[in-house]
């Protein structure tokens, strides 16, 4: 048998154990939902943690520092394919113990030291445990992306209990959000000429650094009204 027809062999028997191992999720549903579920309940603890700050930190200061929040608990077809890229067993442990990102919260801030202090004072909580973080602000992506990343633990009380959950969370400005939400749109476009694909990562890439410059002047200008105000009232 030749390698074309190896590979092509090879990849049908992939495809069919995962719509096998996809099957087998769907019909045992119960315990699935109820793993879904409890990552739905870990957003929901992440998201009132950030509403509850974003009240407290606009006390002393002059506006709130989180524009908005997002969040999202990924579909099965999407756990199971990860579950498989890295070759781990089609389990709910293996889910649990192994994938840190099933849950997902982000935090749009409107200034660069907001998303630091926002962070810092959500790390500070004792029931927060910081697994992992990157900060690709101070150290972007090659294709220009930026953002905070922090994979965290944190408990949820269900009827069996305190069970610890995994959830990653990133945090940007406003102009790195709009970057990446439209860079995604446009770099997963398919059937794309591959010259044209490199001259579009150019161009994404420059407007990467038109945005960081955005965020340096705006937070410029809230600082010189800052200053501007308190200089009037003393």
């Amino acid at each position: 048998m030749s390698d074309g027809k190896e590979n092509e062999l090879a990849q049908t028997n992939e495809k069919m154990s995962t719509e096998q191992y996809l099957k087998q999720f769907h019909t045992d549903f119960d315990p699935v939902y109820s793993m879904l579920t409890d990552y739905q309940c870990a957003v929901m603890e992440v998201e009132t943690k950030f509403r509850i700050l974003n009240n407290r930190l606009s006390i002393n200061g002059e506006h709130n520092p989180i524009e908005s929040i997002k969040s999202r608990v990924k579909e099965i077809d999407s756990i199971v394919r990860k579950l498989e890229k890295h070759h781990l067993p089609i389990t709910i442990e293996a889910v649990e113990e192994n994938l840190k990102d099933v849950a997902g919260v982000r935090v749009i801030c409107s200034f660069v030291d907001d998303v630091y202090r926002v962070a810092d004072s959500f790390l500070a909580q004792e029931d927060v445990t910081l697994i992992e973080r990157k900060d690709y602000i101070k150290n972007p992506k090659p294709s220009g992306y930026r953002s905070l990343h922090l994979i965290i633990r944190t408990p949820i009380y269900t009827e069996n209990g305190k069970k610890d959950m995994f959830v990653e969370v990133q945090m940007r400005t406003i102009a790195m959000d709009f970057w990446a939400s439209l860079e995604h749109k446009l770099r997963y476009k398919k059937n794309i000429n591959p010259e044209i694909a490199e001259q579009l990562a150019k161009e994404l890439k420059a407007c990467a650094e038109e945005s960081v410059r955005l965020d340096e002047k705006m937070l410029e200008i809230r600082n010189r009204i800052s200053a501007d105000a308190a200089g009037s009232q003393s």
